[in-house]
């Protein structure tokens, strides 16, 4: 099962107050819901393809509603030809649609209900019946961080991410083909949706997932960055002792002034040291001490001398 699936049968346990479970169905309706006009009247049909979704959906009816309310089961044919349930309220529609304040006097609400979102408890219903109805988050396991919630309309995908950014979740909304995207990105504000639309428990799975994948980037940065300093300083040892058999093999050694030839020495004695492991050899060997940096500037200078052999054969032009 999906880490979005299970934190949906998570959601759909809940229990909530009559204030919260109006603001979740008005979401769940609006964004998975359908209301036909026909001459018998207006008539709400809720869509979709979880079951467990389809059962808070008649669950939450009838902790508002003393309605009828009809069940049905429609195989898809396309796909992964899975059930589609469909929820169907004949009576009493209209009363439900206006409780809801899906529409008003002009007729359709385009945006969200404000007059049932007062209270925070009911906009994080809202959220809730939202990501219930369309929403999906990635698994943290195997995947980049990133939840959505799909909207057809432009003015509700606009109110949807405010009001996810009334808790500072850094939404924000892009236009598909069908529709739009409101979208989170950071494993951070992914974590504090969940604990918004009171998911706790895959909140807690979340973050384990979170902290143990930051702990084995962290580990691969440190032993990436630490694989790159061996072999930057693998490869200006090898560079280094090039020029010194250069210069050796070419004029002598003898040429070198006498602190580029104490450096020369230890670095042929010391093929696989670091400048800090050389400092201490150079103390050791002359008694006397050395920074990493004087070191490197010696070497710069070694280097240099091969340089200039490589251009010309004449002794008197190095030193």
């Amino acid at each position: 099962m999906s880490f979005a699936s299970v934190t949906k049968n998570e959601l759909v346990s809940l229990v909530v107050s009559d204030c919260c479970a109006k603001a979740e169905l008005s979401a769940l309706t609006r964004l998975n819901g359908v209301i036909n006009i026909s001459h018998e009247g207006l008539r709400i049909e809720f869509q979709t393809q979880n079951a467990a979704i389809a059962r808070r959906y008649v669950k939450l009816l009838r902790q508002l509603y003393e309605v009828q309310i009809d069940v049905l089961t429609r195989k898809q044919m396309r796909l992964n030809k899975g059930n589609i349930y469909i929820v169907r309220i004949n009576s009493y529609s209209k009363m439900i649609i206006n409780d809801l304040m899906l529409m008003d006097d002009n007729g359709f609400v385009l945006g969200t209900p404000n007059g049932i979102l007062e209270q925070t408890c009911c906009q994080r219903a809202y959220l809730r019946g939202a990501f219930l109805a369309t929403g999906s988050v990635n698994n943290p396991e195997r995947s980049s961080y990133h939840l959505e919630v799909f909207v057809l309309d432009k003015e509700l995908s606009v109110d949807i991410k405010d009001l996810m950014n009334v808790f500072n979740l850094n939404a924000r909304t892009i236009a598909r083909k069908k529709g739009f995207i409101v979208y989170i990105k950071t494993s951070e504000k992914i974590s504090d949706f969940l604990r918004v639309i009171n998911a706790i428990n895959s909140v807690l799975d979340f973050e384990d997932i979170r902290i143990f994948r930051d702990i084995n980037n962290s580990v691969n940065r440190i032993r990436n960055c630490e694989v790159a300093n061996i072999n930057k300083s693998w490869n200006a040892s090898n560079h280094q002792i090039d020029n010194i058999n250069l210069i050796a093999d070419t004029f002598g050694l003898d040429i070198l002034p006498p602190k580029l030839y104490e450096a020369a020495i230890i670095r042929l004695n010391n093929t696989d040291s670091t400048f800090a492991e050389l400092s201490e050899q150079f103390y050791e060997e002359y008694g006397k001490s050395i920074s990493k940096s004087g070191l490197n500037h010696r070497f710069r200078k070694i280097n240099e001398i091969a340089e200039r052999i490589r251009k010309s054969d004449s002794i008197d032009e190095l030193i």
